[in-house]
């Protein structure tokens, strides 16, 4: 009793201490659950009509037009969806940062739209996802501090919410509505805060990947990984360039025989090398709407040959192992998309709940506060039988003269 009477004081204090953290995280994580499919909705560019026995322009002629559209910017790779989606062509750039995505009918080469990060909505809830709206040296770490504390939250809270009896464990898992408003606050923090304890784990979990580098590691190697877990793209051979081909040839080359290889692939990105030594990188997705079901491929960009390399964004998913797959799903399991739509109303819900449990916990913690300085207790039957005043008998005294 006394080990959880002080986990419980530290649920408390480290509640209170990131609880502004888990709200924001919690409430943009909801905004973001859906972003595709509104993006689907609001912004018609990301389609083009399939024109009958039309071919898809390769990816030299779409960045040709792509950087026409966006003069003195050099793109960085070229991604086909499904039919009926329109080709993007994204620019990158860290200094200065910028980031355009130009979207193309991939069978005219027509530029649909240009778009562009800073003006758009999502970017700022990321941003504040990603860095609480903070300088990103400032925001990430406490951020990743935040959701460090949000999973020890949850296993600490695990331990108080656990029953002593089998009495006391029909009250845990069910809202006493007709309470008065105290209880109802307790109940929602305690059982929903249950409910979604292992989503909360996911998320958790899962958004520590991307904060801390020694969790990544970590986590990394307990699954079986080797080497490093990070995405690194493996350079060209700068001792065989050659004439007969330019790097875009091979490029177009390299695209047209995952087209052929892959004729039920639901995407395929490809990279355009830059300088000399960068190599050619592409992955072929078979699964759309998410990320971890892609095939790696990397080429030289001097005489298209296929470079062997390691880790986690490498090879074929078929062949990857646990903690490779796992690494290729962290993002998918974050958001829900690994079950599809159902998966991502199922973290927007989770995510909203998360979001409340900061809110009831203070309330609790408030109200407790406020119960301890204006105590309004009950005496014990013993207690009153001290203070009853008994009724004094005064015996008058009879005086004889």
């Amino acid at each position: 009793m006394k080990l959880k009477k002080w986990i419980g004081k530290g649920h408390l204090y480290l509640g209170l201490a990131s609880g502004l953290i888990v709200f924001v995280l919690s409430v943009t994580g909801c905004i973001l659950a859906f972003e595709q499919e509104i993006k689907n909705l609001t912004q018609p560019y990301r389609f083009t009509e399939t024109p009958a026995h039309a071919e898809l322009l390769p990816p030299s002629v779409l960045r040709q037009k792509a950087e026409q559209a966006l003069p003195g910017k050099a793109a960085d790779g070229v991604l086909y969806g499904v039919p009926g989606r329109s080709a993007e062509v994204g620019f990158y750039n860290f200094d200065p940062e910028y980031y355009y995505v130009v979207y193309l009918n991939p069978y005219t080469g027509e530029v649909l739209h240009v778009w562009n990060e800073d003006d758009d909505f999502f970017h700022f809830i990321l941003h504040g996802h990603y860095y609480l709206w903070l300088p990103e040296k400032i925001g990430q770490p406490i951020a990743a501090t935040g959701t460090a504390i949000f999973l020890v939250l949850l296993v600490s809270g695990l331990v108080l919410w656990w029953p002593k009896n089998k009495s006391a464990a029909k009250q845990r898992f069910s809202i006493k509505w007709d309470a008065a408003w105290r209880r109802k606050n307790y109940d929602l923090h305690n059982v929903l805060g249950f409910y979604i304890l292992t989503i909360g784990m996911v998320f958790a979990i899962t958004g520590l990947v991307w904060g801390f580098e020694w969790f990544s590691n970590s986590l990394y190697w307990a699954t079986g990984g080797k080497g490093s877990p990070a995405y690194v793209i493996p350079p060209s051979d700068t001792t065989a360039i050659q004439t007969a081909a330019s790097p875009m040839q091979i490029v177009d080359r390299s695209w047209r025989n995952l087209m052929q290889k892959h004729p039920n692939q639901q995407g395929i990105n490809i990279s355009f090398p830059e300088g000399n030594a960068t190599s050619i990188f592409s992955y072929v997705n078979f699964r759309n709407g998410t990320y971890y079901k892609v095939d790696y491929h990397y080429y030289d960009q001097h005489t298209g040959k296929e470079i062997q390399h390691t880790g986690p964004y490498s090879g074929n998913y078929a062949d990857a192992n646990l903690a490779n797959t796992l690494r290729r799903m962290n993002y998918d399991l974050h958001v829900g998309a690994i079950w599809g739509l159902p998966g991502k109303m199922l973290m927007f819900f989770a995510s909203l709940i998360c979001a409340t449990l900061p809110i009831t916990g203070t309330l609790i913690w408030w109200g407790r506060r406020k119960k301890a300085q204006h105590p309004h207790t009950m005496a014990t039957p013993k207690e009153r039988s001290k203070n009853v005043r008994r009724p004094v008998v005064v015996r008058s005294k009879v005086v004889r003269e």
